[in-house]
């Protein structure tokens, strides 16, 4: 497995920003997207120096708005180098692995939070729950959630599920008001009921991973599966869940008798996890609104409808 020299300055052999990475960003940031792009390959050349790292290769396929690249430590030990956009989501996310430290997350080693900068242990990037046959992938994901469902520490910084779900439902309710989206308004009126009722009676507080889903649980080695690349929030664990609940949706959708099947998924989630069904119908339902508007809004129309579709059978 020979690994790309590094020597000289950063200009002799710059480590480039992939094509699915400088696309997304470009499409989701704009100008602040290009910006961080165009200063992207001197940041790996940065905290490949300062980290003592010697790059294998950049992972293609890699995060959507964060470059990753497979290196070895000084000792020799394989690692990966996360450099990614800083935003309200991903602000947290070394805060939020160094309280897992290692319990069902990935295990982080290094971190300039503030450069998104993240040095994390070596898992299999390319085996994800996503390679699991659907039964089996929701008991594993089911399993490492558990584990990550920690109360915070004290003084934490996390945001929590109320003020971030909060913070959306003005531009729900803004998507919703525009042409394109009147066939999805009687979804949007019912997504913000529930979640006003949602937020009036609150439940217990816990760490979230934010963004799960089977393609975040990878392959490791002390442990079979660990979750990477959490937004980190603290509140209900039914949030957490309903991300988890729409996994596979195009999957889901091409089945005969999708509108059962996704109604016994949230049933069996709620019940392998002892989370009140009501609750995760309902964030469920809010999410992939949500999700959907937020699609639509951005010229994805496969996905928008297909969020839409799937919010409307429950």
């Amino acid at each position: 497995m020979g690994s790309a020299a590094h020597h000289g300055g950063p200009g002799n052999d710059r480590l480039e920003p992939p094509e699915r990475l400088v696309r997304t960003v470009a499409a989701w940031e704009g100008e602040a997207g290009r910006m961080w792009l165009a200063e992207l390959p001197g940041r790996v050349a940065e905290f490949l120096e300062r980290w003592g790292l010697t790059p294998e290769r950049v992972f293609a396929a890699g995060g959507q708005i964060s470059m990753i690249v497979l290196v070895r430590t000084a000792d020799g030990t394989p690692a990966v180098l996360k450099i990614g956009m800083v935003n309200e989501e991903t602000r947290h996310e070394a805060a939020a692995l160094a309280h897992w430290d290692g319990r069902g997350a990935v295990r982080l080693l290094d971190a300039d939070p503030e450069a998104g900068a993240l040095l994390l242990e070596r898992l299999q990037a390319d085996v994800s729950l996503r390679s699991l046959a659907e039964p089996k992938a929701m008991l594993e994901a089911s399993a490492v959630l558990q584990r990550l469902w920690v109360p915070p520490a004290d003084g934490h910084p996390f945001t929590s599920v109320a003020d971030y779900t909060g913070a959306l439902v003005p531009l729900l309710r803004e998507r919703a008001g525009q042409p394109w989206a009147a066939d999805a308004r009687p979804l949007a009126d019912e997504a913000l009921a529930l979640h006003a009722g949602l937020l009036a009676d609150g439940a217990d507080a816990v760490l979230l991973h934010g963004d799960y889903h089977h393609g975040n649980v990878l392959a490791g080695e002390r442990m079979s599966w660990l979750a990477i690349d959490p937004k980190p929030l603290v509140g209900d664990r039914a949030y957490d869940l309903a991300w988890l609940a729409r996994d596979r949706l195009s999957t889901l959708a091409a089945q005969p008798g999708s509108r059962a099947a996704a109604r016994r998924r949230l049933a069996a989630l709620a019940s392998s996890l002892d989370v009140d069904p009501d609750r995760l119908r309902a964030w469920s339902l809010f999410r992939a609104v949500e999700a959907g508007l937020w699609s639509l809004s951005v010229g994805d129309q496969e996905d928008g409808e297909l969020l839409l579709e799937f919010a409307s059978w429950l």
